[in-house]
């Protein structure tokens, strides 16, 4: 094994430890406040939320499919793999940014239409990212995949341990879906979109504010593609490794 493998197995091993931790007093705060904001808006209107969400998310996965090509060869190493990936983080990085300087300087409506663009652009990163390493993403069981990481990057801090063994699990994981492209409806999309919001509203909401939200927005934005980008990099990554590599990251208590 050549020293870039080596550094890529204690990077993923650090990265199984951030994954695995216990949510902070933080944490638990902003829950038990979330909790009660939620409890407070009508079951009608989460239902309204969560079906927008699926089918925002339905359409990017369908486009992205379109859209994106391989990026790189398949016999490419690892190293190259991940050099190809942080410049095109980079690139979406940026365009998020001026995306949400550019809604963020607009106001509440504008404000309100940065969450379906921003989406779109983290869609289509996830299956650029994809690509890079090597999966096919015209294959309906990757589609589900790229869900479970685009899950994993914004999941509660209460459930991230369960999102990353369902990763890391994927054998495992996949076999829960019927073998049809259908399938992907029996995510749970009213927990993903829940989440979702809970990781980004609050900032969101500064965005709207007169003045600060091109700032906002921009530093909001870039940065939700920078966490993205660190869970998707260690995903892919995770999915190219032997199972032998695999037991060298794992805790014992945790399912190969």
């Amino acid at each position: 094994m050549d020293t870039y493998e080596e550094k890529v197995i204690e990077e993923l091993k650090k990265w199984e430890t951030e994954m695995c931790k216990r949510p902070s007093l933080w944490n638990k705060t902003t829950k038990s406040l979330q909790i009660k904001i939620n409890e407070k808006i009508p079951q009608k209107v989460h239902d309204v939320m969560t079906s927008s969400m699926k089918h925002m998310i339905k359409a990017t996965l369908i486009g992205s499919e379109y859209t994106t090509k391989k990026t790189i060869k398949f016999t490419a190493d690892l190293r190259e793999r991940d050099f190809k990936f942080e410049d095109r983080l980079s690139f979406y990085r940026k365009t998020a940014a001026i995306e949400g300087a550019g809604t963020g300087a607009g106001g509440i409506l504008l404000g309100i239409a940065d969450l379906p663009l921003l989406l779109g652009i983290k869609m289509k990163f996830l299956f650029e990212a994809a690509s890079i390493y090597g999966l096919d993403v015209r294959d309906y069981k990757e589609r589900i995949f790229i869900l479970h990481v685009f899950r994993l990057a914004f999941s509660d801090p209460h459930k991230r341990e369960d999102a990353y063994q369902r990763v890391i699990s994927w054998k495992e994981t996949i076999q829960e879906f019927p073998e049809s492209p259908e399938s992907i409806n029996q995510m749970n999309w009213q927990e993903l979109q829940q989440d979702y919001r809970d990781h980004i509203d609050l900032i969101k909401m500064l965005q709207m504010i007169p003045g600060l939200g091109a700032i906002v927005g921009a530093y909001a934005n870039y940065h939700f593609l920078d966490d993205l980008g660190h869970v998707a990099k260690n995903c892919f990554r995770w999915r190219l490794l032997t199972d032998e590599k695999k037991k060298r990251i794992i805790n014992n208590k945790h399912p190969q």
